[in-house]
């Protein structure tokens, strides 16, 4: 008898399901839309429904599946609740435990971040390494920390904040998280459109980034073209960035770190920043790490969603 699960990624907008074989083959892919009226109230039950739904469509019986896996926004515990979710309203919200009731299935989940990171590590660029660092590079900057093969949670699954490792102390600009000087202020998205065009503004040398929209993309973009000030905010975003992920490494010691999220689609290059300053910061024990790019896109939440309950 054929054994499935399901993968869920929830986020802000869209919710993102996955219907897998226990073996890690996506069969159907599919999303829904994230109604968050009411404290995201309907939520879970649309989940439910869509999960329920696709069984039927596809004749599969409640025994032939191992269960649901989820990945949310927001620090999330061992035991599947959600601590607090702002973007959702959700506090204290027994996620794992309401959508079994909803499903009649056996459901696990955490953290958006953290269970990308264990899709990288069963089906993407994490390969077959146990002890790594996944690194999402978007909005914002976010980590799973994953150790022998397991995503460390830390007591209230807040751990991985790497992003708010302060890394400057003289910005007076406030991070989202109320501080001040944080790499993700440094090494987002936002971050990087706010470097370069604070570069823009100080002085009138030339640059293609003077010609449309600055973004992420544009940045790198002309780094590749040998921009000299795209190559200024490259050389910051390295630096911050490399000396965060150097000061994780010397708590974790991990084999690989792996670079996801929207301003990962640079490539090569946005490697090669980070690892330069990397090896200038990092104990000299961790110095040889391995950088690679994630390589499931925004699959992996689904991925590592289902990786909770595949066997």
């Amino acid at each position: 008898m054929e054994k499935y699960c399901f993968g869920v990624d929830v986020g802000g907008t869209t919710i993102k399901l996955g219907l897998f074989t226990v073996e890690g083959e996506l069969l159907e892919k599919w999303e829904i839309p994230t109604r968050t009226e009411n404290q995201s109230e309907a939520v879970l039950p649309d989940v439910a429904g869509a999960v329920l739904g696709k069984m039927k469509e596809k004749g599969i019986e409640k025994e032939q599946v191992t269960g649901v896996g989820f990945g949310v926004p927001g620090p999330v515990t061992a035991e599947g609740i959600i601590v607090m979710n702002a973007n959702l309203g959700w506090r204290d919200k027994h996620v794992a435990k309401e959508l079994e009731e909803l499903t009649g299935l056996p459901c696990k989940g955490g953290n958006d971040v953290k269970t990308a990171g264990l899709g990288e590590l069963w089906k993407g660029g994490a390969g077959s390494y146990k002890d790594a660092v996944f690194i999402t590079l978007g909005t914002g900057v976010a980590a799973a920390i994953i150790v022998d093969g397991k995503v460390i949670l830390g007591s209230k699954g807040a751990a991985g904040e790497v992003g708010h490792i302060k890394v400057d102390g003289e910005i007076e600009e406030a991070c989202g998280c109320g501080g001040a000087g944080c790499a993700e202020q440094f090494a987002s998205a936002a971050g990087i459109v706010r470097m370069a065009k604070e570069l823009l503004a100080r002085s009138d040398r030339p640059s293609l980034l003077r010609e449309g929209e600055v973004t992420a993309k544009s940045v790198f973009d002309a780094v590749k073209a040998g921009d000299e000030i795209a190559k200024e905010v490259a050389e910051k975003f390295g630096h911050y960035l490399g000396y965060s992920l150097a000061a994780t490494a010397a708590v974790v010691d991990p084999e690989a770190f792996i670079i996801g999220g929207g301003v990962s689609k640079a490539g090569e290059i946005l490697i090669e920043y980070v690892q330069k300053y990397y090896k200038k910061y990092v104990w000299p024990g961790c110095r040889d790490k391995k950088f690679v790019l994630a390589k499931l896109g925004n699959d992996a939440g689904i991925y590592g969603a289902a990786s909770y309950v595949k066997m």
